[in-house]
């Protein structure tokens, strides 16, 4: 989902931020905010997120996309087979949520009223997602944008342990309900806390901890997919929405683990070469992704709504060339088009593209 993307946004430069002047989200310098540093307009970008992001991408289309040549109705053949549709989405969440904390740190250490660029950038999100419907009506950016102005933005004013609590209630509430918006937000609001707890400071330096969480989640899916097998079998379906819903969680939280785990491996540079051009033009890449589906299956008519095997052909083209336009482009600019005039919608200011320019 989308998003240069929120986890490695930062302000253009202007006037800083009055020492006296502290947010109620920063807390204790040395407690609520350890990256405070790291998180200057200068800071590096976390790869991992780049990776994580541009994996999910690649899930989402090949899930979505018979839906999507179809206008977000049914087939009669499974869209991608026994593929989850729903996978990506708590990957994306929590995704956008860590972007949401970073960016908000960042920009308390840029401007007298960082929340005010938050807001503007989550109304620059709706218009964007408002006018992507009118192609794909199950696009979710919409969907982001008001749930991260309902529950990401009030947030910031809690200390980081109530928000760690809220994400465990509105999680476990979602899961009871099958999903849904609650489930977005209970995710938006554990990335957040995992930025305020310096987790995500800490995600391109550590193995034990993938590892470790990896086993849980993985021992976790495995217990979760018996117990759904065991309620199928006696016809006990009331629980089944709830435990379909924490297997997808739990293999959503596999599949993140094994990607940190990799990086740490001889391996890293293969998948940030595969993944990181599509992850820093995520959002540019999902929007495009819709426009190319339908011109693949209204314009050049092929079948790929009704046809798995063209499906699958649609997706690894339109994914390559998505691959080979994000490389291009980011060798000569900064970010993604949309990305770009994301960023000049959230900061009010014009930011510089080419690579070659200051702000």
């Amino acid at each position: 989902m989308p998003r240069e993307e929120l986890p490695q946004d930062s302000p253009p430069k202007g006037p800083a931020r009055h020492p006296g002047h502290r947010l109620p989200y920063e807390g204790p310098a040395s407690a609520d905010r350890p990256q405070a540093a790291a998180l200057s307009s200068g800071r590096p970008r976390i790869i991992a997120l780049d990776v994580l992001r541009g994996f999910t991408l690649c899930e989402i289309l090949l899930a979505n996309i018979q839906l999507i040549a179809n206008g977000g109705t049914a087939v009669a053949t499974q869209p991608m087979g026994n593929w989850d549709p729903w996978l990506g989405l708590p990957i994306f969440s929590l995704l956008f949520g860590i972007g949401f904390s970073l960016l908000l740190d960042s920009a308390a250490n840029r401007v007298l009223r960082p929340r005010l660029v938050l807001l503007r950038r989550l109304l620059a999100l709706l218009a964007i997602g408002l006018v992507h419907m009118l192609l794909w009506p199950g696009e979710i950016l919409t969907k982001y944008a008001i749930v991260g102005m309902l529950v990401l933005l009030p947030s910031s004013w809690l200390p980081r342990w109530a928000v760690a609590g809220l994400s465990a209630v509105l999680v476990t509430v979602a899961m009871i309900g099958g999903g849904g918006p609650l489930l977005i937000a209970g995710l938006f609001l554990l990335g957040s806390a995992l930025v305020r707890y310096g987790v995500i400071e800490q995600i391109e330096q550590s193995t034990r901890g993938p590892v470790l969480l990896g086993l849980v989640f993985a021992a976790g899916l495995a217990s979760a997919l018996w117990v759904q097998a065991s309620m199928r079998a006696v016809g006990a379906t009331t629980q089944l929405p709830f435990m379909s819903t924490l297997a997808d969680l739990l293999l959503a939280g596999v599949y993140v683990c094994v990607l940190l785990i990799l990086l740490r491996t001889p391996l890293r540079p293969a998948l940030q070469f595969v993944f990181a051009p599509l992850g820093r033009m995520a959002l540019t890449n999902y929007l495009t992704a819709t426009l190319l589906v339908l011109a693949a299956g209204r314009v050049l008519g092929l079948p790929i709504g009704q046809s798995l095997p063209a499906a699958f052909q649609a997706a690894g083209i339109i994914l390559t060339a998505q691959w080979l336009m994000s490389t291009l482009w980011l060798r000569r600019y900064r970010q993604g088009p949309v990305e770009w005039l994301w960023r000049w919608a959230t900061w009010a200011h014009r930011p510089p593209l080419n690579r070659g320019r200051t702000p």
